[in-house]
């Protein structure tokens, strides 16, 4: 399968369909010619062929694509207690105004 130049992913005109989005992809293993992915729809049955040699492939089990957990929910802070949650903002409160003060001492002394 050719890939895009830098990408790693196929290019268009190696799905005619564009269905590459909708189909899982397989990967294949030929002993000759090493392996390769095909897409091909859940229903189809594997390859026994190598589409360039014609020898016997065998499909192997891939990982798939990973899973990206995006949002509210999947990290530790957004389980925090209500008391790490004030003391944190406590904290935080503390370090804005020791801030402000040190920015009041330098523009009053820049004054003199």
């Amino acid at each position: 399968m050719r890939k895009s130049p830098g990408t790693g992913f196929p290019r268009p005109e190696a799905d005619p369909r564009g269905t590459a989005g909708l189909m899982p992809t397989y990967e294949y293993e030929c002993p000759n010619c090493g392996r390769f992915e095909r897409f091909q729809p859940i229903t189809a049955k594997p390859l026994k062929a190598c589409p360039d040699c014609g020898g016997a492939v065998r499909r192997l089990i891939s990982a798939g694509a990973g899973i990206i957990f995006k949002g509210h929910g999947f990290h530790a802070t957004d389980y925090r207690s209500q008391g790490y949650r004030a003391a944190e903002k406590k904290e935080k409160d503390a370090t804005v105004t020791k801030k402000e003060k040190k920015k009041e001492s330098a523009a009053a002394s820049s004054d003199d």
